[in-house]
């Protein structure tokens, strides 16, 4: 997660926390209202991709829940109690169109002495997913880490950090801080001599630090699965080991390659037997590698991303973040970002994770929202939803449809409530109160607050926010993409206009927004669903497939080919829903919003125009 003081460099790197007891898993109890036969969240990677247990490739949108577990003024929990919890939820998949969050945890607050778990932590945490997973939100936790531990960092320091508790750092011995000549905060990472040191030591299992935190992350993993009931350990998609990891210092000779094989990918597999005996078998990991992998700055760029772990198969994900740093240091990028700017970036993510045979999520995007970089937001984040939507620029779609490959899984760096109301004791010093941004080494990146009213309210526009996706798909996907129309100050940005040589469906697009998606059939009884944003009602949605055409499309039934429900979770959340119960056939579905009433020629026509296209691009 950048900063806005970002003048050069990437992010992050190491730690996080949790606990545990043991006990009879609660009795299973009612879904969330509005779930429907279909809707089990439990989510598994198959043939490298995540599917549900309809077998329907599925895709996590969301938000990262929150930078506040960064803080100490709630005492290491994304939330000051349930009822914000339960109101952020909402307001998450209503407002922001998430079906997952990435939730956040401390090392720090879990374990505050040594061979200690706090019970009361674990308590606190786990009743803050439970508001998640009851609005149907799925969840992957993440003890968190950035420069190792707040505890290195003296009182007056520019800097701070979180994860790793006081006894740890003092375990170390550690020289005092300092990062010289910074101009942004990840800079301590490479420059920082106490948390290089801190961070060696834990990879190196110095002070037995590393086996502590192993064992209070199955503490913490039991605790969760034993205290919620079973629909909702369903919605617990996996577990982030580690946030952004980085050696601290190489040994002699070491390459970063040849610290990810010998060091980070050996605590990766204890992770996982830890998950296996704590009652997540079933469940995978979502490992990232080396943060430096994928840096869009050459001097940043580090060889990596978990090249030797071989075939990662369904008990991991490949979990990687990404940051245009360049954007951000204002000083390699002058301009704004551009259609396609980012497809490159991650072909390379949904490249590694085939070659790995597992699936991706990129579990950190996004680009601040104050200072002098900010104005280039609207558009650095309309490319990213782009690329994880689709390998192609919107200029390309059109004419090459199949070669726009998966749908990326990702989660928005963040969804904090209490941005701009903080008020947090840097280092815990009373003379240095924050409350501006996300109170975290001068950042500001939430796409949410809280009004005068105490209401949640979007900082960012809801058009690029709150999108149209395909959340679940009956079969293959071949192809997606969705023009937003989000705008960039005034200007509206059309990255993927319908070209002329479809002037019918052109015409029903108008000026709306619209979305298409292109699936190849499995043969099985639950529908393909698209997540319907809010500016899509009911009144002007517009549905143009092969399995029908339908302005204002009518309630789901199991024998409706096209029809909206709405999503579990209570929230007023809707979505489309698609029913094509043959095996091995190519589909086609127009979304839009910009037709008022239209005839039933123009849809027709439009029908047809699709039909002739998916015919000649898709083989």
């Amino acid at each position: 997660m950048p900063t806005i003081r970002v003048r050069l460099l990437v992010v992050l790197a190491v730690l996080f926390g949790s606990l545990s007891v043991a006990g009879v898993p609660p009795a299973t109890a009612a879904p969330p209202p509005g779930s429907l036969w279909f809707d089990d969240p439990t989510v598994t990677v198959k043939n490298g991709r995540f599917t549900d247990a309809s077998g329907r490739e599925v895709v996590l949108r969301g938000y990262n829940v929150s930078g506040e577990t960064k803080l100490a003024e709630n005492k290491g929990l994304p939330f000051a109690s349930v009822a914000d919890a339960r109101k952020s939820a909402t307001a998450l998949r209503a407002l922001g169109g998430g079906n997952t969050v990435r939730f956040l945890l401390s090392w720090a607050y879990a374990e505050p002495e040594r061979g200690t778990v706090d019970t009361a932590y674990l308590a606190a945490a786990t009743a803050q997913m439970k508001a998640f997973l009851d609005a149907g939100i799925r969840v992957y936790p993440d003890f968190h880490q950035d420069l190792y531990s707040r505890h290195l960092f003296d009182a007056d320091s520019w800097y701070t950090g979180d994860g790793a508790p006081k006894w740890a750092v003092d375990a170390g011995n550690y020289p005092d801080e300092s990062c010289g000549i910074c101009l942004f905060w990840g800079q301590n990472i490479t420059q920082n001599e106490a948390v290089k040191r801190a961070t060696y030591d834990f990879w190196h299992n110095a002070h037995g630090v590393q086996d502590a935190f192993l064992a209070t992350a199955e503490k913490t993993m039991a605790y969760v699965q034993q205290h919620l009931n079973a629909d909702q350990f369903k919605g617990v998609v996996g577990f982030d080991p580690y946030n952004e990891p980085h050696a601290g210092v190489y040994d002699s000779g070491q390459t970063s390659r040849a610290w990810e094989k010998d060091v980070l990918w050996p605590f990766f597999e204890k992770f996982r037997a830890r998950m296996d005996a704590a009652g997540w078998r079933d469940k995978p990991a979502f490992v990232e590698p080396n943060l430096f992998w994928n840096a869009n700055l050459d001097f940043q760029k580090q060889e990596g991303g978990l090249l030797d772990a071989g075939k990662l198969g369904p008990r991991y994900v490949f979990n990687t973040h990404f940051y245009d740093q360049k954007a951000i240091s204002g000083v390699f990028m002058w301009g704004k970002a551009a259609d396609g700017q980012y497809a490159g970036d991650f072909r390379t993510v949904r490249d590694r994770a085939a070659a790995a045979q597992t699936a991706a999520v990129v579990s950190e995007f996004g680009h601040p929202l104050a200072g002098n970089v900010s104005d280039k937001a609207p558009t650095v984040l309309k490319a990213m939803y782009q690329a994880l939507d689709s390998r192609l620029k919107g200029a390309d779609w059109w004419s090459d449809p199949a070669a726009s490959g998966p749908v990326l899984s990702g989660s928005q760096w963040q969804w904090d409530i209490y941005n701009g109301r903080h008020r947090e004791l840097m280092n815990g010093n009373p003379d240095k109160v924050l409350t501006a941004g996300d109170a975290w080494n001068d950042e500001d990146l939430s796409a949410v607050r809280l009004d005068d009213s105490g209401k949640p309210v979007l900082r960012q526009d809801a058009r690029l926010l709150d999108r149209l996706y395909p959340s679940a798909t009956a079969g293959t996907t071949v192809g997606f993409t969705y023009e937003d129309r989000s705008r960039d100050g005034s200007t509206t940005l059309t990255w993927n206009p319908v070209p002329d040589s479809l002037p019918n469906v052109k015409r029903l697009v108008g000026s709306g927004q619209y979305g298409l998606l292109l699936w190849r059939s499995d043969g099985g009884r639950a529908p393909t669903e698209l997540h319907l944003p809010a500016s899509f009602p009911a009144a002007s949605t517009t549905v143009v497939s092969d399995l029908g055409t339908s302005h204002a499309p009518p309630a789901y039934t199991s024998t409706t080919p096209v029809g909206v429900s709405q999503e579990p979770g209570g929230t007023g959340s809707r979505r489309l829903l698609l029913t094509a119960p043959d095996s091995g056939v190519l589909h086609y579905a127009l979304v839009t919003n910009g037709a008022t009433a239209p005839s039933a020629d123009l849809l027709n026509a439009a029908r047809s125009e699709l039909a002739a296209w998916a015919a000649k691009e898709v083989n």
